[in-house]
């Protein structure tokens, strides 16, 4: 079987931005929804796309925060959601369905990380509830707009690393720990595109996930400055100390490489990072490069897409549900 889960040499980089991806690329007439679009690298990629044509919908857990974000951008419309309530999902996507109009993107980028402890609906993890369950019931709500050439892009992370699905424990009863609740959620993404871009084949639609880099954006609220110092993001005075850190425009590039880039047409469940498909970890030379066999196998991704749909009480491709 071939392993197309290897750089494509697509000719843009670490360094590049969501604009430098987007220089040759009309997307005038095509309907994109960006969840969380209206800060760090969601509004990065709302500006991207607005600029080159495209009518964005930011889907925001704060309306009016995201209007006033995005005010100055033509070709952007705000609509509520919060991932971590399915009740918002639901009525979120049911409004998107009364419109009609297909929806050519769809970039489930908002989530949270490392927060405290916190639960959700029936008692969910709420790390997992947001960034993976209501972006997996949003994308599954939305599919009859999606049909027929869409690409679903999931914002994975390289915090994937920290943690496989946790099978025998997925919401942490018996301890938590915010870091590797983060990874799997991560892990949980990764696999989402894997199994979404297998069913979508004869749909035409793509599925993607990505690692977008590390970046300072709302996404460390919960990290006090100390323990960003003791990780080496920031020097004792608080000031960025890895140069490894991207802008907000470059973090925001690879999911618009993803959403749009010609090259990765026919292809379909791959994890990218850097504006290219990613090698696998295993044969990575450098930690958290690449994605681990276990975000990106066929079996595992099957087996938390029917969880998550037993889960939610949503599966598109389910008649009996």
């Amino acid at each position: 079987m071939i392993d197309n889960q290897k750089p494509l040499g697509s000719g843009f980089g670490a360094r590049s931005t969501a604009t430098d991806v987007l220089a040759n690329i009309d997307l005038t007439g095509k309907r994109a929804i960006v969840t969380g679009g209206h800060s760090g690298l969601g509004l990065e990629t709302t500006r991207a796309l607005a600029a080159s044509g495209a009518q964005v919908i930011v889907a925001a857990r704060n309306p009016a925060a995201a209007a006033a974000a995005t005010k100055d951008i033509v070709g952007v419309t705000v609509e509520p959601l919060d991932l971590s309530h399915l009740d918002s999902v639901r009525a979120f996507a049911e409004h998107i369905l009364t419109g009609g109009q297909h929806i050519d993107i769809l970039i489930n980028n908002a989530g949270i990380m490392a927060c405290p402890e916190a639960r959700v609906g029936p008692g969910w993890e709420a790390q997992f509830a947001t960034n993976h369950l209501g972006h997996f019931t949003l994308t599954n709500a939305l599919w009859p707009l999606l049909e027929g050439g869409a690409r679903v892009i999931s914002v994975s992370s390289a915090g994937h690393h920290n943690s496989p699905i946790r099978w025998d424990d997925l919401h942490f009863v018996g301890g938590y720990d915010k870091w590797r609740a983060y990874g799997q959620s991560k892990t949980a993404n990764a696999l989402f595109a894997v199994h979404l871009g297998r069913l979508g084949r004869e749909a035409s639609v793509q599925a993607f996930s990505l690692h977008p880099g590390k970046i300072f954006t709302p996404l460390q609220r919960h990290l006090a400055q100390a323990e960003m110092i003791a990780e080496g993001w920031l020097d004792a005075s608080g000031a960025p100390a890895d140069p490894t850190f991207k802008t907000a425009a470059q973090g925001a590039a690879t999911q618009v490489w993803a959403a749009t880039s010609p090259m990765l047409d026919g292809l379909v469940g791959l994890y990218c990072e850097d504006c290219d498909i990613a090698v696998r970890a295993e044969t990575a030379n450098e930690p958290f490069v690449g994605v681990r066999d276990y975000a990106a196998d066929p079996d595992q991704a099957e087996r938390l897409w029917t969880l998550s749909a037993e889960l939610t009480g949503i599966d598109a491709f389910d008649a009996s549900r």
